[in-house]
């Protein structure tokens, strides 16, 4: 059975209505006063309503029928027709009108450039934050993404998970501030990223490739931000076994750079895992030790959820941050195999219920799981 859909006239919204509302309404107080005032003045005001909701051709006809019902309304009283208040009446109308029509197309004009604007938007948005693959080899994924500020698609939170030679790897990370300085570095930070994940076989290399990054492409130069960096988690799954080496099914690698501690959800309930914390990515020149590889093992079906501050920041009625290791373990905590989409999911919606205010901080969540077997790279 075909599904009714709602004529676009009952759609529309009471601003949409409201020019034609004054004009039923003043021709039906002409009738009811029998001419005896001069309500056609209220049409004056029409155009401008009719500029706010249509293009200019539907501006231009209110205004010839607002002047033409005007004249009609003054031919009715005798000797008012050609009376100067009322001339000057048609006058104001024939100006407002045309002003307002040129505002129509204005607005038009604007609304079309917002419509390419935004599609430029949504464009850059697939090219820096692509969709996470749900599978690669026997590694599943999902992940969300949200910019804080109104109106943006992409901020300065990033994620991204690739197969390489050495495995599947992933990252996630938070751009310290925001604006055009952050989506910069977003880009500096993820296009390194896809290109050195396939050339660098030590995950702390891999980290540090990125650090270099940093500091050539984003504006954290002599000319950009001097405090500007990037927190970031560097995961590696790797290939099941290596040339000579030994079968690593379950094994995750992890780089910690002043990131939140990925948690890991599943049979046995919801924990942290513990990883040796470094500077963050642009000021590792502080530290020049580099950063330790944490290795952990996954039992089957154990998901690894990783996310940025936004995340465990947002706060409730009482300023309590939004505890996601006890939320995800309360709700998937003791299943075998949670879904990773169900937990990306879950943590997203939890968190917008959690939080009592408008969240201004960017938010990404992502949840990676093993199938089994080795991990192809491509």
């Amino acid at each position: 059975m075909p599904r009714w859909v709602m004529p676009r006239w009952v759609r529309q919204g009471w601003i949409w209505w409201l020019p034609l509302v004054v004009v039923v309404a003043d021709v039906t107080a002409e009738f009811a006063l029998g001419g005896r005032e001069p309500v056609s003045f209220l049409l004056i005001g029409v155009p401008p309503l009719v500029a706010a909701t249509r293009g200019p051709r539907g501006t231009a006809a209110a205004t010839v029928v607002c002047l033409a019902l005007q004249m009609w309304m003054a031919w009715r009283r005798p000797g008012h027709f050609g009376e100067q208040h009322h001339v000057a009446m048609y006058f104001g109308t024939l100006v407002i009108g045309i002003a307002s029509t040129a505002l129509a197309r204005q607005r038009e004009r604007t609304r079309e450039h917002l419509i390419r604007a935004n599609s430029v938007a949504e464009a850059m948005q697939k090219t820096l934050l692509r969709p996470v693959p749900p599978r690669l080899g026997p590694v599943r994924a999902a992940g969300f993404y949200a910019a804080g500020e109104g109106g943006l698609l992409v901020g300065g939170d990033l994620y991204d998970v690739c197969g390489t030679p050495f495995g599947v790897r992933a990252i996630i990370g938070d751009v310290r501030g925001k604006g055009m300085d952050a989506v910069q570095t977003v880009a500096a930070v993820l296009g390194s990223f896809r290109v050195s994940a396939h050339e660098w076989k030590h995950l702390s290399s891999l980290a540090d490739r990125l650090e270099l990054s940093i500091a050539r492409n984003s504006p954290a130069g002599e000319a950009g931000d001097p405090e500007l960096f990037v927190t970031a988690l560097v995961l590696e799954f790797p290939a099941a076994a290596e040339p000579g080496g030994e079968a690593r099914d379950g094994e995750v690698r992890i780089v910690n750079r002043g990131h939140p501690e990925p948690i890991v959800v599943g049979a046995k309930g919801a924990r942290r895992l513990v990883t040796s914390p470094s500077l963050p990515l642009g000021l590792g020149g502080l530290s020049p030790g580099g950063a330790d590889t944490t290795v952990h093992r996954l039992a089957p079906g154990e998901v690894l959820v990783v996310h940025t501050d936004g995340v465990n920041e947002a706060r409730d009625a009482r300023g309590v941050f939004y505890p996601v290791l006890d939320r995800l373990a309360e709700r998937f905590g003791g299943q075998e195999a949670p879904d990773p989409a169900a937990v990306v999911s879950f943590v997203r919606a939890d968190s917008e219920r959690w939080s009592a205010t408008v969240d201004n901080d960017d938010r990404a969540i992502l949840a990676v799981t093993l199938t089994g077997g080795g991990v192809a790279g491509r």
